[in-house]
């Protein structure tokens, strides 16, 4: 199957299974349905057997509730790696409620979306996913933005205060996550291929998503972690510094293999 084909009809299913899902999950929203959690995590599984990707599972997610992932963030793609391994609900930057149709769909998964560049826009959200923290597996991308997938960014400590404030509570945890994009149709990806994949900087969507969609297998790598728990206490800079020094340490690790 050539690479255009195989991108045209992913497009095309995708397409026809997401027309069909939407007024669900539309439904299942309105209702407040336990069920909301559940069909965004069947698409991305879907979504990711038609993309080609193969996600490699190492660890596994804390038991602990409340529970909020900090997760680097190499592209779009990540989105569909870790929705598709475990019923989750996101943190992103407010831009993305503007993509067309991609931001329809995190609005669906319940999304929410919060204005980094504004110190205090931040921190009003805070509330809001401590809220959801109670309800949902929360993932936050930590290092702001996304890269080529090369290196681990410094993680950025605000929105470990909405964890902070479910502690009055109840008890909360953060887990750190790697996510090492490893092989492309069975070859080890270079560092010079990794803009294949990596979804940074100034590139359009469109083009990438096409690009990616012609390439075919995609072999990710997911580790999971240790679990820290916070407390009215905790440090925020402190912990987040410890979380991106073990989320790179394991995506490292992942990539020499």
């Amino acid at each position: 199957m050539s690479g255009r084909f195989r991108a045209f009809f992913t497009v095309f299913l995708l397409v026809l299974i997401t027309s069909f899902l939407i007024p669900i999950q539309i439904v299942f929203n309105f209702f407040k349905r336990p069920e909301q959690r559940l069909l965004p995590f069947v698409w991305h599984k879907i979504a990711a057997r038609l993309i080609g990707l193969k996600i490699h599972v190492e660890g596994e997610i804390s038991n602990e509730r409340p529970i909020l992932l900090a997760v680097n963030h190499v592209s779009w793609l990540d989105i569909v790696v870790l929705s598709a391994t475990y019923p989750v609900c996101f943190i992103a930057k407010q831009e993305v409620s503007g993509w067309s149709i991609f931001g329809y769909l995190a609005k669906l998964q319940r999304t929410v979306f919060v204005n980094r560049e504004k110190r205090s826009a931040t921190a009003s959200k805070a509330g809001e996913i401590a809220e959801r923290l109670e309800k949902d597996v929360m993932v936050l991308f930590a290092e702001g933005t996304s890269t080529s997938g090369t290196h681990v960014l410094p993680f950025k400590s605000a929105l470990l205060g909405a964890a902070q404030k479910t502690v009055s509570r109840t008890d909360a945890t953060v887990q750190s996550v790697a996510l090492a994009y490893t092989h492309l149709n069975g070859v080890k990806i270079t560092n010079d291929e990794r803009p294949l994949i990596g979804f940074y900087g100034a590139m359009d969507l469109a083009p990438h998503l096409w690009k990616v969609l012609k390439e075919g297998a995609i072999d990710v790598t997911l580790v999971f972690g240790k679990s820290y728990p916070i407390t009215k206490n905790t440090n925020r800079k402190e912990l987040s510094k410890l979380l991106e020094e073990e989320v790179r340490m394991m995506k490292t690790k992942a990539l020499r293999r």
